[in-house]
């Protein structure tokens, strides 16, 4: 499989995408994915990662976060949450072997309503896999953060992130929040996969910026090519042959099944085709 794209310029909000081994649900015990919410805050205290929204599934995790001038921040913070989560787990289980995908992903967002329309994707992730019925159930996402202000372990920079969303105070962001779900959910529950799978979204202007930046790095510029989704949006995606993820003949279409308020163990329903 090719390996997931990870360019970064200082400036840009990112959406990251992580995939576990071969899709595996190593997450699927709520320790785990309390273990990787954990060393997500130490990332966050350690290199001063800004972080939006995070979502923590049981084969995946998505985050939201914002680069600036330190180019080290993200790709450290991800080893950190990444490493220490795999390492503690593999000692735990007696177990040997890769835990995650070879690399996670990051697409470029452009923040105005791109960013909300992100934000909203993110959160309704354990909705769309039909585990919770109401997107701040799911305990290890950002959403649930925002809504129960939990006095431990705050990933999320909601200063930062109510400017970005011209909101008054980061107060406003939790109802800002279900307010987006509600008009926007409808479309959020369809699989977009361009969140995950492109280099950048946003207006036409803003993916040929990044797209320009990139050329300028060197960075496979001619692996790479703008398309129009909706009249106002565009993406910067790989060829084909590039994407993280490309080459798959077939991916296990699978639900969540609830074991206990801590596991979730998965059936495959059916193979289809690339996701």
């Amino acid at each position: 499989m090719p390996r997931g794209n990870r360019h970064f310029l200082p400036g840009y909000i990112w959406h990251l995408t992580h995939r576990c081994h071969k899709r595996h649900f190593l997450l699927k015990f709520g320790k785990d994915r309390r273990r990787y919410r954990r060393w997500l805050f130490e990332s966050k205290k350690r290199y001063n990662l800004t972080i939006l929204n995070y979502m923590i599934t049981s084969n995946h995790i998505h985050l939201l976060v914002e680069s600036d001038t330190d180019s080290s921040a993200i790709p450290r913070s991800m080893q950190l949450a990444a490493g220490r989560t795999a390492q503690e787990y593999n000692n735990r289980k007696n177990r040997k072997g890769a835990f995650w995908e070879d690399r996670y992903h990051a697409t470029a967002v452009q923040s105005d309503e791109h960013l909300a329309r992100c934000m909203v994707y993110i959160n309704l992730n354990m909705v769309r896999a039909g585990v919770v019925s109401e997107p701040h159930e799911w305990e290890n996402c950002g959403l649930h953060e925002i809504i129960t202000h939990p006095q431990r372990y705050r990933c999320l920079d909601l200063k930062r992130l109510s400017d970005l969303l011209g909101l008054s105070s980061p107060d406003k962001v939790g109802d800002w929040a279900m307010d987006s779900i509600s008009q926007l959910g409808e479309t959020s529950l369809k699989c977009e996969p361009y969140w995950s799978e492109s280099i950048a979204v946003g207006t036409k202007s803003f993916v040929s910026d990044v797209q320009s930046q990139l050329k300028a790095n060197k960075k496979g510029a001619s692996l790479r090519e703008v398309k129009k989704l909706e009249e106002d949006r565009f993406i910067l995606c790989e060829r084909p042959e590039a994407c993280y993820g490309a080459g798959r003949e077939a991916v296990r279409e699978e639900t969540y099944v609830e074991i206990d308020d801590n596991t979730l163990e998965y059936i495959t329903l059916k193979d289809r085709g690339n996701a």
